[in-house]
């Protein structure tokens, strides 16, 4: 059996082995706690990220190739993310003039011109004023043109408007919160159209000139002024640069330029085509 030293010896080393033993199980449970915890932690962060890429990709909007920009977000109340843009059709088949471009008869031509050798001569009346009435798919509005203040942009828009460029043309640009942008006769692409020529800059001396419902031309720099125009949103004009020639103030059925501009998604494509029907020049002698 053995001394009474032996048996307390066998006992310490027992004791010790199975203190050994529980220390090395108490170790490896620990460990697999932190394994555990390191995976489920990643498994988060992967959780997370996802969200992040899923977040982003959803809200990523390609640029568009319009010419009036911004230098705050849009109006995230008024956009819908991931929006389809509606299909705009192109505007009805134009003449191009190929000669010197003629005053148009007050009343407006037989046919619609869609592009011109040259910009037009001075054919408004410096004694006259202007308004201009927008029949749209989505309603009527009508702005008076400012001819003391702009008569090159004015002069141009009513020209145009009597050559009936402007029928059938769709608004291809709507940014909620901001402006609605139209004036792309031929839509090859939307925003980039050819006109075949060019006018200058009338610049107003600060943005806080871009009230409400006024409108003004886009344009793809300095003194680059072709057919598209824009009408300021509620809002919009603090966004803007004094950049853009401003020639016009809706007076007239400004609830139908705010339905339009409810139009847009977060892409500045309009979810609803809304097509110009025609313009109508009203000139009275003063």
């Amino acid at each position: 059996m053995g001394t009474s030293a032996e048996k307390h010896a066998r006992q310490k080393q027992g004791r010790s082995t199975r203190l050994t033993e529980a220390k090395r199980r108490a170790a490896q449970s620990s460990r697999r706690r932190r394994v555990v915890s390191v995976i489920a932690a990643l498994a988060g962060i992967a959780i997370i990220v996802g969200g992040i890429a899923i977040f982003r990709s959803s809200d990523d909007g390609s640029s568009d190739s319009s010419t009036t920009t911004t230098t705050a977000g849009d109006d995230s109340t008024t956009t819908t993310l991931g929006a389809d843009a509606a299909e705009l059709a192109r505007p009805p088949e134009g003449i191009t003039l190929d000669a010197e471009t003629p005053c148009p008869p007050a009343e407006g031509t037989a046919k619609r011109v869609e592009k011109f050798a040259g910009p037009p001569p001075t054919c408004i009346d410096p004694n006259a004023t202007y308004t201009a009435t927008f029949s749209t798919t989505k309603g009527d509005f009508t702005a008076a043109l400012n001819s003391a203040k702009a008569p090159v942009s004015v002069n141009n828009f009513v020209v145009l408007s009597r050559y009936h460029y402007y029928d059938g043309v769709p608004f291809h640009r709507i940014v909620p919160g901001f402006v609605i942008q139209a004036g792309d006769g031929d839509g090859d692409p939307w925003g980039n159209n050819d006109l075949g020529y060019s006018i200058q800059d009338e610049l107003p001396a600060s943005s806080a000139e871009y009230a409400d419902f006024t409108l003004a031309m886009a344009n793809s720099g300095p003194n680059t002024n072709g057919s598209q125009f824009f009408v300021v949103l509620p809002g919009g004009g603090a966004q803007l640069q004094p950049s853009y020639s401003l020639f016009g103030q809706v007076v007239e059925g400004q609830a139908v330029v705010e339905e339009i501009g409810k139009l847009g998604n977060a892409q500045q494509e309009p979810t609803e085509a809304v097509v110009i029907n025609s313009v109508t020049i009203t000139e009275t002698k003063g």
